[in-house]
Formats: structure tokens, C-alpha cells, sequence
């Protein structure tokens, strides 16, 4: 079992790679821990779920909003939770940013950790303290920064998962390859998702690279003033339509990533588009998608990395180099409606 620790601003955070759910008792007794989880999750894990203390939601971004968090206070309250109480995100993304955000306002702040039970989850939606809900169809509104104390990597959790939870995972792995680390998108374009699927080793290996990676870029950036930005290609448009139309957070990101990409060869003439828009096939990614660019950039006018005339947006100069370009409002009207 490998562990990693990475220092943030206020917190150590501890990554058990090649762990287990096992590995929780060792960490935290099963009368301070409560453990946070949803529907789904719970069916597929109940026996390991036996003697712990547990609070179960209902699955689904649609229920990642303020009433959700309002029932679970109310459980906590109801148990017993009190400052010495540790709460943990078994779970999705959904699940761990609940978590996350209920820790961070809880008594003023209670210690969390994760254990992250989705691709996505491993590789991006558990990692970098960004806790929070939506409001309505606008992404994440509402939360707060605070990184978890420990992070379990439980593998075998995986087999339970539908191929689009699988496909979910490999668009933000493609997008940390696209911004930081062409070497992974080679290995990306010569293997496939069978063969992770398959291949356990060698998906530890991306689970773990990838999580480092997030988590390299964040320890060094964690309030987003520079290098963390970086994260947000193809979240610009990927937050805008996702709960517009009801996408996974994969197919939205997917969708994000094409056309930043386009973009990115139209302003920075970078040249490997195709090969972007490729991989994300080859992955069962959506791509080119005909979406309503009006309703999009009227969500999109709410996004948290505006300012009152541009936004921070990401592109690529070449694979594995992404860059910040702020863009005018005006200029990425222009850019949707072309996009029509």
C-alpha cells in the first residue's frame, strides 16, 4: 500500500493508494466517524457498511443543493455529532462535496475525510478541498475550500461502476493530460478504456498519477490565483450546459474540452485539435454537440471566474501545456454564436 502525504494550506492530507474500506477503522473509531453516502453505494457495500455509523442520500447531481445538506445536519444533530466527530464521504462526486461542504460548516468546521468510490471521484471531484452545492442550473455557487485529512483508494470498489461512470472518470484524466502531461495522453491514445478496465495495475498507476497530479497543482495553488485555473478546461461551457441539459459531469467536460480546443486553434494556433476531439471519442466522449449558445452564455455570464467584462478562460498552446487567456465577453459571444 503506498502513501502519500501532500501539505496544504491549514491541512496534511494522507492518500492511501492500494488501500481498502479496511482501512478506515485504523483511522478513525467507529463512534466518532459518521459515515455520508447515497442509495446506490449503500446497496453495493452493505456488508461493509455493517456497525458504522451512516447517513444515506439520495443519488444524483440533482440532489446536490441546500436542502440536501439541510436533512443531513439535522441526521447529525439527531446522532449526536459533536466537534470530535469525523465525517466521511463514501461515495461519488455528489457525495464527497456534500460531505465536504457539511464538515466545513458543521459546529464551525468538523475534520473529513473520503473514500471515493467512482473514477471520477478518485481522480479529480475528492481531490483539492473545492466543497459545495448548486443552485438551480448554476455549478457549484455555493461552498468553500478545505481540503479532507485523508483519502482512501479502494480499487476494487470500481467493479461495481457502469461503463458512463467509467467514461465520466476518463474526461477529467483526459483533461489533466491535455493541460499538463502530454506522456499521458500518448499512453491514453495507445491504450483504451477496456484495457483499464481490465488492467488493474495499470489503472492504479493513472489513478494514482492523476490524483498526484491534481493534487501537485492545487498544494501549490490553492485558492486559484494561478496554476489551479488550469484545472477548469473544458469547464467553462462543461458548467454551463451541464445542468442545462442534464449531462453527466463527463459529457459535459467532454463537450467543454472540444470546443475550448477549437478555440484554442483559432486564438493560439494550436494545432492538435483533432487529436484532442479523437481521444475523447475513442473514450465514448461526446464531442460536437448543437446546443442553445444563448441560454448557455446567459449561465455562463454567472460563473464564478468573471469579473464584470471577461472571463479566465483555458486553452492549449500544444498537448500538455495549458495556459490562462481572459476573454472579453464580447469576444466569446461572438465565439458561441459562431459556435451555432
Amino acid at each position: 500500500m503506498g502513501t502519500k502525504k501532500i501539505q496544504f494550506s491549514s491541512t496534511t492530507t494522507r492518500f492511501f493508494f492500494d488501500a481498502d474500506f479496511a482501512q478506515l477503522e485504523k483511522l478513525v473509531s467507529k463512534d466518532q466517524a459518521i459515515i455520508i453516502t447515497d442509495e446506490h453505494v449503500f446497496e453495493a457495500h452493505k456488508k461493509k457498511l455493517k456497525g458504522w455509523n451512516t447517513i444515506v442520500l439520495k443519488p444524483g447531481e440533482q440532489y446536490k443543493v441546500q436542502q440536501t445538506v439541510d436533512v443531513v445536519i439535522d441526521q447529525l444533530l439527531a446522532m449526536g455529532a459533536d466537534r470530535q466527530t469525523v465525517l466521511i464521504g463514501f461515495g461519488g462526486g455528489v457525495v464527497t462535496d456534500i460531505t465536504g461542504y457539511v464538515a466545513g460548516i458543521y459546529m464551525r468546521g468538523i475534520d473529513f475525510g473520503f473514500i471515493p468510490s467512482s473514477l471520477l471521484a478518485m481522480v479529480d471531484a475528492s481531490i483539492g478541498g473545492k466543497n459545495g452545492i448548486d443552485v438551480g442550473v448554476y455549478k457549484n455557487m455555493v461552498g468553500l475550500i478545505r481540503q479532507p485529512s485523508f483519502l482512501i483508494y479502494d480499487y476494487s470498489l470500481l467493479k461495481t461502476l457502469p461503463i458512463n461512470e467509467w467514461q465520466n472518470g476518463f474526461a477529467e484524466i483526459i483533461k489533466h493530460a491535455c493541460i499538463k502531461d502530454a506522456s499521458m495522453f500518448k499512453e491514453l491514445a495507445t491504450n483504451s478504456l477496456p484495457f483499464y478496465r481490465k488492467n488493474t495495475k495499470s489503472l492504479a498507476k493513472l489513478v494514482q498519477k492523476n490524483a498526484l497530479l491534481k493534487a501537485s497543482i492545487v498544494s501549490k495553488d490553492e485558492f486559484e490565483k494561478a496554476d489551479r485555473k488550469l484545472l477548469n478546461f473544458g469547464h467553462t461551457i462543461g458548467h454551463a450546459i451541464e445542468n442545462l441539459y442534464e449531462l453527466s459531469h463527463g459529457q459535459a467536460i467532454s463537450i467543454g474540452m472540444t470546443y475550448a480546443a477549437i478555440i484554442s486553434h483559432q486564438l493560439k494556433f494550436f494545432k492538435d485539435a483533432e487529436a484532442v476531439v479523437s481521444l475523447l471519442n475513442k473514450y465514448g466522449l461526446p464531442t460536437l454537440v448543437d446546443f442553445d449558445a444563448n441560454k448557455a452564455f446567459k449561465v455562463l455570464l454567472k460563473d464564478k471566474k468573471k469579473d464584470n467584462i471577461s472571463i479566465h478562460y483555458i486553452l492549449l498552446e500544444k498537448i500538455g501545456k495549458g495556459v490562462v487567456q481572459p476573454l472579453l465577453f464580447v469576444q466569446l459571444k461572438d465565439i458561441f454564436q459562431k459556435f451555432k
